[in-house]
């Protein structure tokens, strides 16, 4: 018997999940982003947004000078976030 057994079904659902705190949302956007004072110029961090949160999720990034670019999840950069791994999509709160 495995002690993660007894807590029942806590798995993260499978694909794409917004970056918002709380929010369990399909992601359709990625939200490209870098720290100028702790990532190299050409690095690029990645947060996923349902339709619901992408606007507040541009805000935050935009306001503290972090937010790149938004592009579709089915776009190119969505490679770079898997390669990246799970960790490059995370939300404000969240450690990341």
């Amino acid at each position: 018997m495995n002690i993660f057994d007894l807590a029942g079904s806590a798995a993260e659902p499978a694909g794409a999940v917004c970056s918002r705190k709380a929010c369990r949302a399909h992601a359709e956007w990625q939200l490209l982003w870098n720290n100028p004072k702790i990532h190299t110029p050409e690095r690029r961090k990645i947060w996923l947004a349902c339709p619901e949160h992408r606007a507040w999720l541009e805000d935050y990034l935009q306001t503290r000078g972090l937010w790149k670019e938004t592009l579709s999840l089915d776009s190119p950069a969505g490679e770079a976030a898997a390669e990246d791994g799970p960790g490059s999509a995370v939300a404000p709160g969240r450690a990341g």
